[in-house]
């Protein structure tokens, strides 16, 4: 168990935290300085990032280590989900390649990304995330004011004949991320349609379907359920992406701080690689028409690259000799989020996996020693990334990896009642012994029951219910072969002395 030390609170004008996008950058002027340099510059010993870590006890830690132990993926299950998912995905990129409709999607790639390919998936292989890389002439971007650089407007650096210009707006410049997407869902229907014979022959039992647009998600969601629809067995996210090679934007420019971490020169890798941005919107109320046709900056490649190669040595998780404790730990705190939302339905419905692995970078970038994350040390690594993930939402901070001008715990994306709300919700959990880690099992389908010690009672002659034809039947059948077995035994018996007789 784990004792979280006091924390300052926030000093924001008036004693309020703020409550708009444009007064975050303000509030995050106010948190406890120390705690900044904690977050950003990954040094260790902030006071509010500070846990006493007690003695973890033995069933804790006997849990932990089961719960670790189930989270694990099934190979049979992994190998059925992968090979649905590569026909489908192998199917759609010959589909976009060959269609005559739209040119424009014809010269992409393929980015797999999402926990599956990260090997931090839980529980099923069911979720699956796709990026659609499109090419596109030289871009520039510009920031949307209120959103620290998570949300961009992208636009071509002058006028174009090519094939981009069906999804630009008005001004011939500015690419509409709405025109991209409803683009992409059209070719998608139309590809599930017309290949639906070539897919069910390779998905046996069941079929693809696209599932309805969500406003605010950059993908086209396909769902493969059973033959009866009653039941989805996974899904796959297709999102689309614009590559952008010729640098980072300046809200993300100096990069992530892995310098103690992964090196100085993993850092100088990432930030030579594109960026990408992807046709998602912010999630308020009242949107400008700029806002509505924005971008979301991606580094989905950074980080699935930064999960592979995640030890402080290169040499971690090579071998058994090697292995680490650092994806178990974030299986686990993903496996209490889930745990927490469906323990309680729409009080937590901001809190998703992506402030998992938010503070779970940050907390490798400050123990970032693979001495610290053996096996052995599971139960106590898991829970200093849980208590660093509590003081967070105290505090109300949780900087953007990337972009760490962005808190992912701002009023404008995660209300003050539902971050207060899950703050007590994690100190109950923790005080408690984490039981949502705890596995339900079901009772067996087949038990014993002691019988009952016999009763003597009287029968009254209107309890006696006459026999019919059936009944008499069935107990003159009884009765005959009750006869005939102890006929038989009766006969062996007789042969038996017989045979013994004709011995002697």
């Amino acid at each position: 168990m784990m004792r979280i030390s006091p924390v300052k609170k926030l000093k924001a004008a008036g004693g309020d935290a703020p409550d708009s996008p444009a007064q975050q950058e303000n509030a995050d002027k106010n948190l406890p300085q120390r705690k900044k340099q904690a977050w950003n510059k990954g040094e260790s010993g902030a006071e509010s990032m500070a846990v006493e870590v007690l003695p973890i006890s033995p069933d804790l830690d006997r849990l932990i280590r089961q719960r670790g132990r189930d989270l694990r993926l099934r190979q049979v299950e992994r190998q059925h989900a992968v090979k649905l998912v590569n026909t489908l995905v192998t199917n759609l990129q010959k589909f976009l390649k060959d269609n005559k409709e739209q040119p424009f999607f014809r010269d992409m790639s393929v980015l797999t990304t999402g926990s599956y390919y990260e090997l931090v998936k839980i529980n099923k292989p069911n979720e699956f995330d796709i990026m659609l890389k499109l090419k596109t002439p030289r871009l520039v971007w510009t920031e949307l004011k209120d959103y620290n650089g998570l949300f961009y407007t992208v636009s071509l650096t002058r006028r174009t004949r090519s094939e981009i210009r069906s999804f630009l707006l008005e001004d011939e410049l500015t690419i509409s991320s709405s025109k991209i997407m409803k683009e992409m869902h059209f070719l998608v229907r139309k590809f599930v349609t017309t290949h639906q014979g070539l897919l069910h022959e390779s998905a046996g039992e069941g079929h693809w379907v696209v599932c309805k647009r969500r406003l605010n998600s950059p993908a086209v969601t396909l769902a493969f359920v059973s033959e009866n629809e009653r039941e989805e067995i996974l899904s796959v996210d297709i999102v689309p992406a614009l590559e952008v090679p010729q640098g980072w934007p300046q809200a993300a420019r100096a990069g992530p701080v892995v310098d103690k971490w992964l090196g100085k020169n993993a850092r100088r890798k990432f930030l030579s690689q594109p960026v990408y941005f992807v046709p998602k919107r912010p999630k308020q109320r009242n949107l400008s028409d700029v806002e509505k046709e924005s971008w979301r900056i991606s580094f989905s490649h950074i980080e699935k690259e930064m999960m592979k190669y995640h030890g402080n040595k290169k040499t971690c998780c090579e071998g058994r000799t090697n292995e680490c404790c650092r994806k178990l730990c974030l299986r686990l705190l993903k496996c209490l989020f889930e745990g927490l939302k469906q323990t309680h339905q729409g009080k937590l419905s901001s809190l998703c996996s992506y402030h998992g692995k938010t503070v779970f970078f940050h907390h490798l970038s400050v123990r970032c020693e693979d001495s610290l994350w053996t096996p052995g040390q599971l139960s106590d690594c898991f829970m200093k990334l849980l208590g660093d993930f509590e003081n967070a939402a105290q505090l109300g901070s949780l900087p953007h990896f990337f972009v760490p001008d962005f808190n992912l715990f701002s009023p404008a994306v995660f209300s003050k009642r539902s971050r207060l709300f899950l703050v007590e919700v994690l100190r109950n959990q923790r005080e408690s012994g984490l039981p949502l880690l705890q596995v339900q099992r079901s009772p067996p389908a087949l038990f014993y029951t002691p019988a009952l010690p016999p009763q003597i009672e009287e029968i009254s002659a209107e309890a006696v219910t006459p026999l019919n034809h059936d009944t008499m039947t069935f107990q003159t059948s009884s009765f005959t072969y009750s006869y005939m077995t102890l006929a038989c035994v009766i006969v062996f018996m007789a042969i038996a002395c017989v045979f013994r007789a004709l011995v002697q």
